[in-house]
């Protein structure tokens, strides 16, 4: 390709101009199928800790607002704060694949999740031309929720047990007023998953569910995961685009999802049935994956709707 051929913007190097109308063309029908609609993005995973992947996720977000769409971005955080807590000599301790959170370490999570990944996600979007807010579930009582205390079963026995996982959350009531004000401008929220109870108590809050609520009560049109798997695979390894809710039932049942990805389709059903019109697994590696999904044919991950 010449020089001629190319150009450069900030860095970024473009397509061959009639290709790059082109894809701009072929998106419009996305665009405006999503104009002035509400999609919630969960932002995890390990392309957190990558500084080009952040930026290129920044910048779909900027472009998807300047495009009409109202993205809430909700993130998560957990290997930064096992890796904060380490450098703190405060020991982790895990329950069913749940941190347990005593008083030490929900200092530590709030820190990390409300203070430091919350603000470079939110300079990442200013530094892409876009206006972003931090902000928690705590603002505005935004996440209303009770500490989480569930009966577990003892290993591979019939026994249940009683566990608590300290100030660890699970929703009961989300109040979006301050979501939506944020939104009816040009701001982007950027919200980490920290929650109160009604009493008060700070709570830890898995970022799944967190922006599975949020998304609910926005009657969003999408809630798109990105997260470290490309989505859910069949029998042979391949990607399974689009599942309906019957079908990812039937999928759990057979074992075709096992593991860490049951609670998560599960998760994903009730948002569905909570009035989400889709959710999507997607690989947050996968550059510009919030783009792929959203104003392509193909998309980018499982659809589950």
């Amino acid at each position: 390709m010449t020089k001629t051929e190319k150009t450069a913007l900030d860095g970024a190097e473009l397509v061959q101009p009639h290709l790059q109308a082109s894809h701009i063309s072929e998106a419009l029908p996305y665009m405006q199928h999503y104009d002035k609609q509400t999609v919630v993005v969960k932002y995890g995973g390990h392309a957190m800790g990558n500084a080009q992947l952040t930026a290129q996720f920044a910048r779909d977000i900027v472009l998807i607002k300047q495009a009409g769409v109202n993205p809430i971005v909700v993130h998560g955080g957990g290997p930064q704060i096992g890796a904060m807590l380490k450098r703190l000599d405060i020991p982790s301790e895990f329950k069913h694949g749940l941190r347990v959170t005593d008083d030490a370490t929900i200092d530590v999570v709030e820190m990390v999740l409300s203070g430091s990944i919350n603000k470079s996600i939110v300079a990442a979007i200013n530094a892409q031309g876009g206006q972003a807010v931090g902000l928690s579930g705590k603002d505005g009582g935004l996440m209303i929720a009770r500490q989480l205390k569930k009966e577990m079963p003892v290993g591979d026995s019939n026994l249940m047990e009683a566990v608590d996982w300290g100030h660890v959350g699970e929703p009961t009531k989300v109040n979006p007023h301050v979501i939506d004000v944020i939104i009816q401008s040009d701001l982007i929220p950027v919200v980490a998953p920290i929650g109160m109870s009604r009493e008060g108590q700070t709570l830890n809050i898995n970022a799944d569910t967190f922006a599975g609520e949020l998304a609910g009560k926005m009657l969003a049109k999408r809630l798109l995961l990105l997260t470290d798997v490309e989505g859910v695979l069949d029998g042979d390894g391949k990607l399974v685009e689009k599942l309906t809710v019957d079908e990812a039932r039937a999928l759990i049942k057979d074992g075709t999802i096992s593991g860490g990805m049951i609670p998560k389709i599960e998760s994903c059903i009730s948002v569905v049935q909570n009035g989400v019109e889709g959710v999507v697994i997607i690989n947050g590696r996968t550059p510009h994956a919030v783009l792929l999904e959203l104003f392509t044919a193909h998309g980018a991950g499982t659809l589950l709707g």
